[in-house]
């Protein structure tokens, strides 16, 4: 058994070379690989630990081909979800970027690549949500972007493969991540597409200020101010922004669910807004 991501770089899986490892999470490796033709193609493969645990690789498996059938340009294109000897992974298209890498690079990025970014991930929300899909890991490393700067949304099912292994198994498990849980997860409440909301608001938060509006070294500290904290003002730490962005920002991180957009296209509505005024004023016939 595989024990160090390092050990898989140059071994084959099935019909792919894995060349490098990109990065990786609580449970699985990411690996840039190619496929025999040479099409490079990102891997996720099953930490040792987990794919060894039949009731987790199952969820795993199971989650990831319903995220597979989420088909949306947005959405990031999984192309099989297979198990090869004891290796359990998927593979999906590969990505220039991820939103997380790039606010590591350049730290606070203009309004307008993040608004363009917002809308790339509203849609695939839209649609993830209409197909009974909740995403529940939303962050900015799970945001790709590709070589043309729109917005790809990946690791759908994950959080909810986990929730489901812990439930059933009573395993104490990490869901998510506590910078951007909202705080009916905080709270251990139920759940509906509302706490995509929440996590995208943080994402959002992070991209224009670059940090998160909460931190804490303690996890319950943490989910105590996701809970009854307000996040600091977007346009105290930068004045540029616009108004309009910081209310959407803030709707998102409202405490409360009902106090967040009900649904995307309402969160679209409000992106688009602004340009709509803007084109109006364009038009507008001076004197």
């Amino acid at each position: 058994m595989t024990n160090a991501p390092t050990d898989l770089v140059g071994q084959r899986l099935g019909p792919y070379t894995l060349e490098r490892l990109l990065g990786q999470g609580g449970f699985a490796w990411a690996f840039v690989g190619r496929e025999a033709d040479g099409t490079p193609v990102a891997i996720k493969v099953l930490k040792p630990r987990y794919a060894g645990d039949p009731q987790f690789e199952t969820r795993f498996r199971n989650e990831s081909e319903t995220a597979a059938k989420l088909e949306h340009p947005n959405i990031i294109r999984i192309r099989s979800v297979t198990k090869t000897g004891e290796h359990v992974y998927f593979t999906m298209d590969l990505c220039a970027d991820s939103l997380g890498a790039r606010i590591a690079r350049e730290g606070p990025l203009p309004e307008t690549d993040i608004m363009r970014l917002a809308r790339d991930i509203a849609a695939a929300l839209a649609f993830a949500h209409n197909q009974g899909v909740i995403h529940r890991d939303l962050k900015p490393d799970n945001v790709l972007i590709r070589s043309d700067g729109g917005a790809v949304l990946t690791d759908f099912g994950i959080a909810r493969a986990v929730s489901g292994y812990v439930a059933s198994t009573g395993v104490n498990m990490t869901i998510g991540t506590p910078q951007y849980l909202s705080p009916e997860q905080a709270q251990g409440r139920s759940l509906d597409q509302r706490v995509d909301f929440y996590a995208l608001g943080v994402t959002l938060y992070k991209a224009a200020a670059g940090e998160v509006p909460f931190t804490a070294t303690d996890w319950f500290e943490l989910a105590r101010m996701h809970v009854e904290d307000t996040p600091p003002s977007l346009r105290k730490k930068r004045p540029e922004l616009s108004k309009r962005f910081e209310r959407v920002v803030m709707k998102c991180l409202a405490k409360h669910p009902d106090d967040r957009y009900t649904n995307a296209g309402e969160l679209l509505a409000d992106l688009d807004a602004g340009d709509e005024k803007r084109r109006w004023w364009e038009l507008w016939p001076r004197s």
